[in-house]
């Protein structure tokens, strides 16, 4: 006499996999009652303040620009050209050595 043990077990696992469907398919239609029953939600909303506004704006300005004061620039090169420009060499030097200092980390 030859007994099937493997047949037990199916059995068992079907009717577990059939209780969890079950399950599931409970908690999918509760879960479209509650999303049918509940009244339409107010949408959230967002208001920026007149200040809000203007700063946003002055970063996009700010972001735009090249960061270079271009009317400055051609003042200074037409004053080379026209040989005007003076150069304070005194100013130039210390400047000069505070560079190196702080890239050679020496002060």
């Amino acid at each position: 006499m030859a007994i099937n043990v493997n047949q037990g077990v199916q059995n068992a696992t079907t009717v577990k996999t059939d209780k969890v469907d079950q399950s599931i398919q409970k908690q999918q239609v509760a879960q479209q009652q509650v999303n049918m029953s509940a009244p339409s939600q107010k949408q959230d909303s967002v208001s920026l303040t007149t200040q809000a506004q203007q700063f946003t704006k002055a970063q996009e300005k700010a972001s735009n620009s090249s960061g270079v004061d271009q009317e400055k620039v051609d003042k200074i090169k037409q004053a080379i050209a026209e040989g005007k420009y003076k150069i304070n060499v005194e100013a130039l030097a210390r400047r000069i050595m505070q560079f190196e200092g702080e890239l050679f980390d020496k002060k």
